[in-house]
């Protein structure tokens, strides 16, 4: 994805925009000039007598037990505010008595009162007076008219009894141009609210929205697959030994890639060539849309098939694990596969029959094994279940086999067996073992690193008939598969991809 293309500049830009806009709501709520607001909350109503009305009976001592009327008494602390922006001067209360504001205590009667005010506001407490209207009369307090700066605010702790806790507690005044309201919040803090409710729950969700909003489309990924697609089916034959590769590698081409459908039909590498050939042949329009893949080069006799080299396939001799060898010169597997080793004991192994299990003519599994380890052919076949000798005359017990997973299986259940097999798939079967060759182990590392003289491997070739249309399917599926995504799928099951530095060398 391209960080700095439009779209995403726009969409930060307007996550940017979304938070400064809600900046901008904060000043304008402080700063600019709205209606004059006065607050209350009641931040405490407890019981400080032994009334059970209460539902908090407590325990008492000194002055609170010997004053009489105090078995039901409440304390309660009252903070008045101003919330708004603007300042509250003593002729804003629009009350015509000398008083600004009412306080009532509804079911209680007021025994005594004390005015608090914050650090820094003490000229406040000069319009705390009888003479200003301070006073109190049953469940009434009155409240002079106190001018009041935005943020200012100042405390009673009143002094009641008779009633419950919790009784209704309302302030009453008018103020020009504003509003008396309770305030929800009952924290004891001595901070205003920054600004209101309503604009709190605005700013929040207008920067939550927006920030989404370009998260989503940041994160989005819309940018193309790396390799342009195609539509249409393809079918895919041959190797058996890559196919899992192939697998995975068009379910991935067919979700990138809408339209697309990619099939994988495997029967062998040699039988795969020949059925792309026939279809070639047989086609009327160019090239058909299948690719044959090869473990090795095609043989000299089909000109029109067009090679791709993908990968480097590293294969393993196996045993099953009754054998306990773990290294074999080439020369000794010549020998077996020669016939001319009959019991493992021979080899310095235990007391048992050598059974060779091998892949069928079609296999390029064991084209590459004749070309690269045996240099020949191997002996004919002498066994259909790779137990019981079928031809009393073989010197030795061989079978064939359609496909990979048959000869693993085969290998780990029979004593004795010795088959081959791509690494990846040997490496995790159970009940058999991969050899050395000539002290080399089986290793891809070793191999793309260019330490190891293993000779078991060869390049795995995707053939087309003729060149495909740059816009085919065959076309971009190739180039997927060995350029593009597929790279990280053939290195996942144990390959080399020719188009890296390491591979390009090995596939030359």
């Amino acid at each position: 994805m391209e960080w700095l293309s439009a779209e995403n500049v726009v969409a930060v830009g307007t996550a940017l925009l979304g938070i400064v806009a809600s900046g901008v709501m904060v000043w304008y709520e402080r700063r600019v000039p709205r209606r004059k607001r006065i607050g209350y909350r009641v931040q405490m109503d407890n019981p400080i007598g032994d009334d059970v009305r209460s539902g908090r009976a407590n325990r008492r001592l000194g002055l609170f037990d010997e004053v009489p009327g105090m078995s039901d008494a409440t304390l309660v602390l009252l903070r008045i505010e101003n919330d708004g922006s603007q300042s509250i001067a003593d002729n804003d209360y629009t009350g015509r008595e000398l008083h600004g504001l009412t306080a009532v205590f509804t079911d209680r009667t007021i025994r005594g009162v004390s005015v608090t005010q914050p650090v820094g506001t003490d000229h406040l407490m000069d319009h705390f007076t009888p003479a200003a209207g301070l006073g109190y009369d049953g469940n009434t307090l009155r409240i002079p008219r106190v001018p009041l700066n935005p943020r200012d605010h100042f405390k009673l702790l009143v002094l009641l009894s008779g009633g419950d806790v919790g009784c209704p507690i309302r302030l009453i005044g008018g103020i020009r141009d504003g509003e008396v309201h309770p305030n929800r919040s009952a924290t004891p803090d001595d901070k205003a609210p920054l600004f209101s409710r309503a604009s709190r729950l605005i700013t929040i969700m207008l920067t939550v929205c927006v920030v989404t909003l370009a998260a989503i489309v940041v994160l989005r990924d819309d940018s193309p697959p790396p390799i342009g697609c195609a539509r249409g089916t393809l079918t895919v034959t041959g190797s058996t030994a890559f196919a899992p590769v192939v697998e995975e590698v068009g379910k991935k081409y067919a979700r990138d890639c809408e339209g697309a459908q990619v099939t994988v039909d495997p029967h062998g590498s040699t039988a795969g060539v020949r059925e792309l050939e026939a279809t070639g042949l047989a086609a009327k329009n160019g090239s058909p849309a299948v690719v044959a893949l090869s473990d090795g080069p095609k043989p000299s006799d089909m000109p029109q098939l067009r090679e791709n080299r993908i990968a480097v396939s590293v294969f393993a001799i196996v045993v099953n694990n009754g054998v306990r060898l773990k290294n074999l010169s080439t020369a000794d597997v010549r020998r077996l596969y020669r016939g001319e080793i009959t019991n493992w004991k021979q080899l310095g192994g235990p007391d048992l029959a050598v059974h060779l299990v091998s892949r069928d003519a079609n296999s390029g599994t064991r084209q590459v094994f004749q070309r690269r380890v045996l240099k020949r052919g191997e002996i004919a076949n002498s066994s259909v279940d790779c137990v019981h000798k079928d031809d009393p005359t073989a010197p030795v017990i061989r079978c064939e086999l359609d496909s990979t997973d048959q000869v693993l299986t085969q290998v780990a259940e029979l004593p004795g067996a010795i088959g081959y097999s791509e690494l990846t798939l040997a490496s995790g079967a159970k009940g058999l073992h991969t050899l050395d060759l000539d002290g080399h182990p089986p290793s891809v590392d070793a191999i793309e690193h260019g330490t190891s003289d293993y000779p078991y491997r060869e390049i795995e070739y995707a053939y087309t008939y003729g060149q495909p249309p740059a816009d085919s399917l065959a076309s971009s599926f190739l180039t997927y598969l060995s350029r593009g995504n597929g790279q990280d799928v053939i290195r996942t099951h144990g390959h080399i991809p020719c188009w890296t530095p390491e591979g390009l060398k090995l596939c030359a």
